[in-house]
């Protein structure tokens, strides 16, 4: 069963995770984050990094193993994980991955409201998300490719996932074009209806 956190933003996970690896400060995790290309898959807002941080102190889960300060700099507090965090990471992890959460994808919510627009014009509009679908999918695909010559596997699940939910989008949006361009779609006359004047 999941349990509540007392985090829940994406990038306190992130953050857990970058310490696990080493104590740092929070612009050395952000160069990490952005160096192992977690902010295709995480949300990052880098000017919310350190709240995250101070947050993350605040509940135990991270602690100041240093201060560092390095020439005419300013001084750079370095943060590590306690075992506190290091447990809010594995059961965090663990809940991530074992039980599916109900996201809200804004085309999702453009779908539910979709009778607002004619037939026609979603039709128009459908076609230009495939294509755009498309190439996204040939570029994730090719990059892919490349990625797997240089890193193994497990490192790059989560780029295979998201080329998946691409391709999967794109193969559901297909099929529902097909319908509404062959006018096949259970409803669709009362749909064109609705925008008769």
């Amino acid at each position: 069963m999941q349990r509540r956190r007392k985090l829940r933003n994406p990038l306190a996970l992130a953050v857990l995770a970058m310490l696990w690896q080493k104590p740092m400060h929070p612009y050395e995790i952000a160069q990490t984050l952005r160096r192992q290309g977690k902010d295709s898959s995480t949300k990052i807002n880098y000017g919310s990094l350190y709240t995250v941080v101070q947050n993350l102190e605040k509940h135990g889960f991270v602690e100041v193993t240093d201060v560092e300060r390095q020439g005419n700099r300013p001084e750079r507090t370095v943060y590590g994980i306690t075992a506190d965090g290091r447990q809010e990471t594995t059961e965090w992890m663990s809940d991530l991955v074992a039980f599916p959460a109900k996201e809200f994808p804004v085309f999702e919510t453009a779908l539910s409201l979709l009778a607002v627009l004619p037939p026609d014009d979603v039709a128009r509009l459908l076609e230009e998300r495939l294509k755009v679908l498309d190439v996204q999918a040939a570029s994730e695909r090719g990059a892919l490719e490349k990625l797997y010559e240089t890193l193994p596997r497990l490192f790059l699940v989560e780029s295979e996932y998201a080329l998946h939910m691409v391709e999967a989008e794109a193969e559901w949006v297909r099929g529902f074009l097909a319908e509404v361009r062959e006018g096949t779609l259970p409803g669709i006359e009362e749909w064109k209806a609705y925008h008769v004047p």
